[in-house]
């Protein structure tokens, strides 16, 4: 079986800039410009407003009668921009169908698995997506999953996008049941020390639930973790409490996922270590779970962020927006990413529409309001045709 080309040092794979730039200095104006960032109020907007792009990077963003002179300049119309959207908790890499991805992504060539990351890679930034975490976890051993993350960088090498990939602590493998604490010593000992000395991934992501890892094996990886400089986000409470969220609460990780099920002890300690939650409501939806407690992560000052779906999901507007933008940045560790504000990457939509508000609602429909996506300063589409009513 070949192996892909180790990564150039790089965890988050980012953007290699083309040859030529398509933006020097660009200045877009007339727009309602939806900032995030945590200096203003709210989501941050401005009306009346615009940015300026320099190379990767936004240098200016304020009031249109305040803005610098441009190389260019575009007019949006009084169209609405946001931060590129970040998806901070996806499952890309596999083989088959994600319900029997085991064997598949096992048997899988390199090539197999990197045109199938590519693919899906594609779909997402076609959806406004410029920030996009990878996860490994359906090989479940040492050698599959360092494998998983080669594949997740020579996949990623080439592309604007920027990839965040994780390490993901998935399960422990069905011929691996009867020994599963030589499993865990294996991960403990061998993979994450191997995946820390690589570069090859962030963090450490750890499913701590019923028929995956004890609420015990779970410090232990995320001990091993951090021993190898890696961060700390976790798989909690989908399905069973085990006290995932108190562990990394403790352990002031950077995320504690999906949420379905967590006591209030849980949400004290993620509001006390300022780690974010992430909802994920497409998984609620397709396995019927219940709704995670937003009223009371709220209440407690919990960041929330969304990750795959941009449905309200008992959320705010404002929250929904900040879910996968700014929050979904924190839990990713990206400081200052999902945000327009001076010397951020310049990850930026221009929609169809003036509003924030009209977005999250059009299900399945949001895409076709992308006018122009900005990865690192690059225009990637653009149709530019007049607002709609």
């Amino acid at each position: 079986m070949s192996t892909a080309p180790a990564p150039d040092g790089s965890a988050i794979v980012a953007a290699k800039r083309r040859t030529e730039p398509s933006v020097s200095e660009l200045v877009i104006h007339n727009a309602r410009v939806m900032t995030c960032d945590p200096s203003r109020h709210g989501v941050g907007l401005i009306d009346h407003g615009a940015i300026a792009l320099s190379g990767t990077v936004i240098r200016w963003v304020g009031h249109d009668a305040d803005r610098p002179r441009g190389d260019r300049e575009l007019d949006a119309g009084g169209r609405l921009i946001t931060p590129g959207l970040i998806d901070c908790h996806t499952h890309a890499i596999f083989a088959g169908e994600r319900a029997t991805s085991l064997g598949p992504t096992r048997a899988a060539s390199d090539a197999e698995l990197i045109a199938g990351l590519r693919g899906r890679l594609d779909t997402a930034l076609a959806a406004g997506t410029t920030t996009i975490e990878v996860k490994t976890g359906y090989d479940l051993t040492v050698e599959g999953e360092l494998r998983l993350l080669r594949c997740i960088a020579t996949a990623s090498d080439t592309r604007t996008q920027r990839v965040v990939p994780t390490l993901l602590a998935h399960l422990v493998p069905p011929e691996r049941v009867a020994v599963r604490d030589a499993f865990v010593d294996e991960l403990c000992e061998r993979l994450i020390p191997l995946v820390g000395e690589a570069r090859l991934a962030t963090s450490v992501d750890v499913y701590c639930d019923e028929g995956a890892f004890t609420l015990a094996e779970a410090r232990a990886i995320f001990a091993a973790a951090r021993r190898a400089g890696l961060a700390l986000r976790g798989h909690t409470g989908q399905f069973r409490d085990l006290g995932a969220a108190e562990l990394i609460g403790e352990l002031r990780g950077l995320s504690a996922d999906h949420l379905e099920q967590i006591s209030d002890a849980g949400i004290a300690a993620l509001a006390a270590a300022g780690t974010v939650a992430v909802m994920l409501p497409g998984a609620c939806v397709q396995l019927r779970l219940p709704v995670p407690p937003v009223d009371l992560l709220r209440r407690a000052g919990v960041a929330m962020a969304i990750a795959s779906d941009l449905t309200h999901f008992g959320m705010t507007v404002d929250e929904a927006w900040l879910g996968v933008t700014r929050h979904a940045a924190r839990a990713l560790g990206l400081s200052g990413g999902g945000t327009i504000s001076r010397g951020t990457r310049a990850d930026v939509i221009l929609w169809d529409c003036d509003d924030p508000a009209h977005i999250p609602y059009r299900y399945g429909a949001a895409t076709r309001l992308i006018d122009a996506v900005f990865v690192a300063g690059e225009r990637l589409s653009a149709t530019l045709s007049p607002l709609a009513s």
